[in-house]
């Protein structure tokens, strides 16, 4: 047993707690089956660091707790490996390839509060994609502030059984897929900032004939028309629990009323809310209104039609007696003659 540790070798069990370790131990005993390593400055997971040769029987793995900021490839691979979580520690970088090149035997991952960098985020959204964690029945991703998830995220997990995304920042499921999680029993969304779920989603959750625990609580859903489809399921379903207690947060004429009283007069959703169809519809107004103008300009000069002729002729009238009057005074200007006997019967 490790100096730093205590073992008990009944109960297969290693447990090095907030013992000041930079590194894991590496005289660990080869009987251990759970091992503790919890509250230590421990940042780095270099590979090698569970030699799978010495550690066969090594079945779960706590490192919680710690300061761990990088888990590089070949750190986890263990061939026994069913439960690790990583909780609490503020991970930078987490390799694809952190559990080996082949498949892992895992099966419970917990993240909790070890996400709040993207570049991690994205890094255990390759790791899930490649196909690695075949056996992974429970994924927990709570407190972890997460707005939006990577698109196919989940889609390589056959045997996940239990998903929590409990107290994050999710704003939308629009881009995650549930398809191909046929195992999937519980999904874990209370404490996040889901406005509205589309019918997209709702299609999926319906598609998931294991899925019999939905949790939606503590969500800011917006109780406007596009809440219908939410309201319609949430009313024939029964996979959600305590849909009793959903609730408006917003617009203010809707606060605090129940999720399942929304009836459709409350919504007042008989006028069109999509933008462009208002824009479409108020175009095809204006060429109309535009159109009936130009009607009414064309009919008022039909029927003043004599009056506007007389007025233009008149117009023509006096432009001529204008021009006349220049024409006349140019001709005796261009005359000497006519210039003097102008002068002289001005005199």
């Amino acid at each position: 047993c490790p100096p730093l540790c205590e073992c008990s070798e009944p109960a297969k069990t290693v447990k090095c707690v907030n013992r000041n370790l930079t590194a894991v131990p590496p005289d660990l005993p080869p009987y251990v089956r759970s091992l503790f390593i919890t509250g230590n400055p421990l940042t780095d997971l270099p590979a090698g660091s569970f030699p799978a040769q010495s550690l066969p029987d090594l079945a779960s793995l706590n490192l919680s707790g710690n300061h761990l900021r990088t888990v590089e490839a070949g750190s986890l691979a263990l061939p026994a490996l069913r439960q690790l979580d990583l909780s609490g520690n503020a991970l930078v970088s987490l390799s694809p390839q952190a559990f080996g090149e082949g498949g892992s035997p895992l099966e419970e991952l917990a993240l909790r509060g070890a996400l709040r960098e993207h570049g991690v985020l994205l890094s255990l959204a390759a790791l899930l994609q490649s196909g690695a964690l075949p056996n992974l029945s429970r994924l927990e991703l709570a407190d972890n502030g997460l707005l939006l998830l990577p698109a196919g995220m989940f889609t390589a997990l056959p045997a996940l059984r239990q998903l929590d995304l409990s107290n994050n920042s999710l704003v939308g499921l629009r881009n995650v897929s549930f398809q191909g999680l046929g195992q999937l029993q519980s999904l874990n969304l209370s404490d996040n900032s889901l406005g509205v779920l589309r019918n997209s989603t709702l299609a999926q959750f319906r598609s998931l004939p294991a899925l019999r625990h939905i949790v939606l609580g503590h969500n800011t859903w917006v109780c406007d028309c596009a809440i219908e489809d939410l309201v319609a399921w949430l009313k024939e379903s029964d996979q959600v629990e305590g849909k009793e207690a959903l609730t408006c947060a917003s617009p203010d004429k809707m606060l605090g009323k129940a999720l399942l009283k929304i009836n459709g007069s409350d919504l007042n959703c008989s006028v069109p809310i999509d933008l462009p169809s208002q824009l479409q519809t108020s175009y095809v107004f204006l060429g109309i209104v535009l159109a009936l103008i130009g009607a009414i300009f064309l009919l008022v000069l039909y029927l003043n039609r004599k009056g506007i002729k007389k007025w233009m002729h008149n117009i023509r009238d006096a432009c001529r007696d204008h021009m006349e009057g220049y024409h006349y005074r140019y001709e005796i200007n261009a005359d000497p003659r006519l210039t003097n006997l102008s002068s002289n019967s001005d005199v």
